[in-house]
């Protein structure tokens, strides 16, 4: 592997680290406390080509690999994870769902708006009672001539009040059987489909998160992706690609919190020298530096392959369950090496502290990556 960035690549981490400087970083504070989802912000991160990243040109997007992708998210992530996890969810989720399992006319529908911003997607797999386990989903979806009708909830789903578009998995055979559901497109105005409540969070509160409802959505055929029952093996497959998002994300959270505990240790001091050079605090920043470059290397091997269209469900899984747990390790840290300042606002450490443990949870728990990781071994 080549770990030397292209000129490409400098450009565009150096114009997401300005844009999260400029259009975030001022506001940030604000919308964690009031829990605001700041659309406008979208709607120019739209403009700079971050809502289309993985998207090709003919659709509108920037048609950028996974390295670009990975840079964008890590960049932006150290200023806020929540408007991290948002774009991230966007571009790997709905956005990709699409592009990846929709037929020609369906990714021209929707792709170029989700692509520039105009509309935001979000992604529905998780139910009440189903979190890992999604073969046994309760929203259903019934054949009645042309149309589907969708009857259900999904929960913890990312944009589900503020977005215009949503792929949503439901059930179309039995419970726990196999080959059992199927994907579908929902706009929002279908009359039945509605959001619920807004989830109030310990961490990542300026990225949207609540119900989805579905109260006799009529959905025309058109709308469905791929064939009847392909639905659970599309969402894996997309998961796969998530799990980078989701690494991507720990990695910037580890990178800001370690930044900042950086600083700080070199410009406090105590007994007459800064605290970085107590070798408590110092063994402390070295652990945090390996640890991200670790992350960063598995993350690099999960886009390396995933650019290759080759497969990565291991490394991706590898790579979400090492930087995740290792971004909560790091801000923990960093609180720590802060001090009674940590666990105030007025000091970074304490936000990046409550975001890093979504981390280890969003898009598949620790558990199950490792799950994942010991059955593909085994059959190794």
């Amino acid at each position: 592997m080549n770990f030397e960035l292209s000129e490409n690549q400098k450009i565009i981490a150096e114009s997401a680290r300005e844009f999260a400087k400029q259009h975030i970083a001022p506001d940030m504070m604000e919308w964690d406390e009031s829990q605001h989802f700041p659309v406008e912000v979208f709607k120019k991160a739209g403009e700079m080509g971050f809502m289309g990243i993985l998207v090709p040109e003919d659709l509108g997007g920037s048609g950028l690999s996974y390295y670009e992708y990975v840079s964008i998210i890590d960049e932006i992530s150290q200023i806020d994870p929540s408007i991290g996890l948002s774009i991230a969810a966007h571009n790997s989720l709905c956005t990709n769902h699409i592009l990846t399992f929709g037929n020609e006319e369906q990714k021209k529908r929707w792709i170029p708006k989700l692509a520039s911003g105009e509309h935001i997607g979000a992604w529905g797999l998780t139910e009440h009672n189903t979190g890992s386990d999604a073969g046994g989903m309760s929203t259903t979806a019934k054949k009645d001539g042309d149309d589907w009708i969708i009857n259900g909830a999904k929960n913890f789903i990312t944009h589900a009040i503020s977005g215009e578009i949503a792929v949503v998995m439901t059930r179309t055979g039995e419970k726990g059987a196999s080959n059992n559901a199927t994907a579908f497109v929902l706009e929002k105005g279908m009359p039945g489909f509605t959001s619920g409540k807004k989830e109030n969070k310990l961490g990542m509160r300026a990225s949207e998160t609540a119900e989805l409802i579905f109260d006799n959505v009529r959905v025309p055929d058109s709308h469905r992706l791929g064939e009847v029952g392909e639905g659970f093996k599309q969402a894996l497959k997309i998961l796969d690609g998530g799990r980078i998002s989701i690494a991507a994300l720990s990695l910037g959270i580890a990178k800001g919190a370690y930044k900042s505990a950086l600083k700080y240790a070199k410009e406090r001091h105590q007994f007459g020298q800064a605290i970085a050079s107590f070798q408590a605090i110092n063994f402390k920043l070295a652990e945090m530096a390996t640890e991200i470059e670790a992350s960063e290397l598995l993350i690099q091997k999960a886009s390396y392959l995933k650019n290759k269209d080759l497969p990565m469900t291991t490394e991706g899984a590898m790579a979400k369950y090492y930087a995740s747990e290792a971004c909560v390790r790091i801000a923990n840290d960093a609180v720590q090496i802060f001090g009674g300042y940590g666990y105030t606002k007025d000091f970074p450490a304490e936000k990046f502290y409550r975001d890093s443990k979504l981390c280890t949870i969003g898009e598949g728990t620790t558990e199950i990556q490792k799950l994942v990781i010991g059955r593909n071994i085994l059959k190794d």
